[in-house]
């Protein structure tokens, strides 16, 4: 016989683990806020523009092919940029206690479709050092590209800046947190149907009724003697009218 769960019955289970849902829902929300805040290292991030294309002489202000040209050499640009032709002249520069990959990977280059202005990004612990490789970035790609593809079209738009009190881009704690308590919530009433499901102990007549598909015709109930017998001692009227019946 097919079971059906009525929703009375999902409310009911949900009620009868209340307890285990708040448990769980705040568990994961704390144990989210504890590692955001406490273990995870914050990350600044840090930006800088550059501009690809050529200086301009009063008798051509504009001209469209060199600009079509120029977009078809950002993606080209864009590889370059992360090179170790650049990258390891931007260790060198600076001091940095890190591999070429390691840079690579805290860098990434971004340019809008059918724009010329390049933007690179750089992401470290240290939002002053963030600010100084992206700025070396820059510098040393705008160099070498003059002596690798024997152009000079890169222009520096913007610098990095530090700001007076740089927010790091991650971890993001409040979002952290609501993620885990969604998705604490949702673990939590998963194991609650969970166990509800695989709860195959008998409460109640109605149990009997559905392990058994037969109706119930009768029940025992458990009678407390020694409690019987005081409510019996305290209630005068019963213990007269049970005299009278042994009397007669």
């Amino acid at each position: 016989m097919e079971e059906t769960i009525s929703l009375k019955e999902l409310f009911q289970t949900i009620k009868k683990r209340l307890s285990l849902i708040i448990i769980i829902t705040a568990l994961a929300t704390a144990t989210s806020g504890i590692i955001s805040y406490f273990v995870l290292t914050p990350i600044y991030q840090s930006s800088t523009q550059i501009l690809i294309n050529q200086e301009k002489s009063d008798q051509q202000a504009y001209n469209p092919a060199e600009v079509q040209t120029n977009l078809q050499l950002i993606n080209t640009y864009n590889v370059i940029i992360k090179s170790p032709v650049v990258l390891d002249k931007v260790i060198s520069e600076l001091g940095l206690d890190m591999s070429v990959d390691d840079l690579n990977e805290s860098i990434s280059v971004l340019s809008e479709q059918d724009s010329q202005v390049v933007n690179i990004s750089v992401q470290n612990a240290s939002p002053q050092l963030a600010a100084d490789i992206a700025n070396s970035v820059a510098k040393v790609f705008q160099k070498e590209i003059v002596e690798i593809m024997n152009v000079n079209n890169v222009n520096i738009l913007s610098e990095a800046q530090l700001g007076e009190d740089p927010s790091p881009v991650k971890p993001k704690p409040a979002l952290n947190m609501a993620i885990a308590f969604v998705v604490g919530m949702m673990t939590a009433v998963g194991a609650a149907f969970l166990l509800e499901f695989l709860d195959n102990t008998i409460k109640n007549e109605q149990d009997i009724e559905k392990q058994l598909g037969l109706p119930v015709l009768g029940a025992i109930t458990r009678i407390d003697m020694e409690t019987e017998m005081k409510e019996q001692e305290n209630n005068p009227i019963a213990n007269r009218t049970r005299g009278e019946s042994l009397g007669s």
